[in-house]
This record gives C-alpha cells, structure tokens and sequence, in this order.
C-alpha cells in the first residue's frame, strides 16, 4: 500500500473534469472577488476534480522553494509536485496576504444571492505521501509561549502502513519516545463562496462566505451548504489537510496537497428555507450529523453564535419549540472547537439527525 504521486495531468479524474493548479487558475493568500472571472462553469449536479496545493513548504521563511524544503527532509525531486513548483516561482503574493493557496472561482448556473449552494466532498486523494505541520509567528493557541524561538517550526510528516492503513507519522527525536503515528483523514480547509465585493478577501479569516474554516468533518461524504451572496455562487477550495484535530492547535494540521474531487448543486432559496431555516453562514452535513456552526473574533462568542444556530436549525428542520431544543442541544449535541488561530475562531455542533426519525413520522 503506497500513495501514488499525482503530478499534473497524470492519474485518475473522478470527476468530469480536471481543474489544475496552473497560475493563471489560483489566487496565494486571497480568496476571490466578484470582479474575478471563473476558471470553469458547471450545470448543477455536475462533478468537478480539482488538484490543489498545499502551502506548507513553497513560503518564504521556508525558503521559497519546495524542492529544496523538502529535500532536507529526504524526499527526492521527482516526488515534488511540480505545480507547487510553479506557484512558488510565479505566483505573485503581497506581503499582508494569507499563505493559503485558493482555486480561482467556479460558476454554478443558475444559482442567485438567497439560495445556498452545497459541495459534496466525493473524493479527496492525497497527492503526495507527506505533509508538514507548522508553528510559526505566535500564531498558533499558545502565541507567546510557542514557538520557543523566533524562526518558525515546520514539523514533516510522512505517511507509512500500519496494520493496513495508512497513517501520518511524526519523526522521532534522539532519545524520545517511539514513533508517534495518526490517522489520516483528508479534507479541504478552505470551501466558500465568491463574496459580493470588488475587493478579495484575506484566505485566513472565515466568515459568512465560508472559506478557511477548517472542520475536520468534511471529509468525503460531507457536504458543505453555503449561503450565496453573488450569480453563479463562484465556489473554490483550497488549504488541503491530510489530518487535523480540532481546535488546529499549533497553527497548521498535517497540511499536503490533495486531488479533491466535489458535486456542486443549488438549493433554492424557499426549499433551503425549509430544510435549514435562514442561514447566516456555513451548514455542514455529514451522514450521521447536521453541523451548524459560528464564527467570532472571541471564542465564547462563537460558540453562542454556534448555540443560536443550532436552536435555529432544529426549530426550522423539526418544528421543536425553542426551549426544548435548547434542552435537547445541552443534553445531545456535542459543540465543537472547530480552529482556534484563524484570526476568527470557529465553533460547531454535531446534531444528530437519526434523534429526530420519530419527529419525521
């Protein structure tokens, strides 16, 4: 069992088409504006495979250069993927933007501001068989206590076998413990929609529009319903995970470069209005859960947003009165520290819709 690199233009496309991450096809450190002009347009329900990039490794304070970066750590050129090659030599980015690596726009047809757009995460394969996990610029839950040094800490991953899976591994240091090894759990950091502005937003920052916003649960199988704010939703993706935990603690999770293949569909406003109520921003799903989620500066009051919701949800879904929802979330629904160092902190819940199969009749 091994991970085959997927290098542009080679390997399987699950989808109907492959989006590459050419430099005329990404943005590095914003996500896109009104005024950008989509790299694909696809009919609702159609399918689209997207390569993305991951940044550790092409930034600066890692030397710019990826072959180099991770030749240290004994990975062999060919193993490289050349387009983060390409991005790290010719794709411009300001000295106030986010690291992030973000596909250019993708126009749904037919999708206004009022309906939510859904991205259901079908595949997500790993392109390489290693990541990096990084602590850097007081960034990370503990700003000021770590990083110990000035200079940033980039920790490489590979992933190996064990007991027929694949799984990260950590190095081991000179006289400590054993192996430390996790599983892998792919999934896209970075999923929104094209926000109604001229300006492009910062890539770190999630909000209303979704975008880095970092829940782990989104892997294949989960869908992500967004409120669209401009015609055509303009969705895009990007800051590949091959595992996080939540809260992301030290800044970054095992951040490697994914081929992520995802459905595109359109919930009109007066049906999202009956399944979800009105949402503010993002609605994951998962098979087991309905995921709600709020976003602040403040953590506690994400998590009241994140409360709020929920309430929200479960009366629009269900019709439960407000208080026995309230008591149902206490008593039920585990709420979540989605990333606590984006700048704005995210909370979610996990609501557990087979609770509610005698409510459906």
């Amino acid at each position: 069992m091994a991970i085959d690199v997927l290098q542009p233009g080679t390997g399987p496309v699950p989808g109907g088409q492959l989006i590459e991450a050419t430099p005329s096809a990404v943005l590095w450190g914003r996500l896109p504006s009104r005024a950008d002009a989509p790299i694909a347009t696809v009919q609702p329900g159609a399918s689209v495979t997207i390569d993305t990039v991951s940044h550790e490794g092409i930034l600066a304070d890692q030397g710019h250069d990826p072959v180099a970066f991770f030749g240290q750590h004994g990975v062999a050129p060919e193993l490289v993927l050349r387009d983060a090659v390409e991005i790290a030599r010719s794709v411009s980015r300001g000295p106030g933007d986010g690291p992030h690596v973000v596909s250019g726009p993708i126009t749904v047809e037919g999708t206004e501001p009022g309906d939510l757009v859904s991205v259901t995460m079908l595949a997500m394969t790993p392109r390489v068989p290693y990541g990096v996990i990084s602590n850097r610029h007081g960034r990370g839950a503990l700003s000021g206590e770590l990083p110990r040094a000035e200079e940033p800490v980039s920790v490489f991953a590979d992933v190996v076998e064990r007991d027929g899976e694949l799984v990260g591994r950590l190095p081991r240091v000179e006289g400590g413990p054993p192996t430390i090894t996790f599983p892998l759990r792919p999934f896209l950091g970075i999923v929104g929609v094209t926000v109604d502005s001229d300006e492009r937003p910062h890539s770190v920052p999630p909000g209303p529009h979704g975008g880095n916003i970092d829940i782990a649960l989104l892997t294949a199988g989960a869908t992500l319903y967004l409120p669209v704010q401009v015609p055509g939703a303009g969705v895009y993706v990007g800051d590949p995970h091959f595992a996080q935990g939540d809260g992301e603690v030290a800044l970054t999770a095992m951040e490697a470069s994914l081929r992520a293949t995802i459905r595109l569909d359109v919930v009109p406003r007066a049906e999202a209005l009956r399944q979800f109520g009105d949402l503010a921003g993002p609605l994951a799903e998962t098979t087991e859960y309905l995921v709600p989620t709020g976003m602040d500066e403040d953590l506690d009051e994400a998590l009241r947003q994140c409360v709020r919701a929920a309430i929200a949800l479960v009366r629009a879904r269900w019709g439960v009165d407000e208080h026995i929802a309230y008591a149902y979330l206490s008593a039920a629904t585990d709420f979540r520290i989605s990333q606590v160092v984006d700048l704005v902190c995210g909370a979610h819940a996990t609501i557990r819709k087979a609770d509610f199969a005698e409510v459906l009749g």
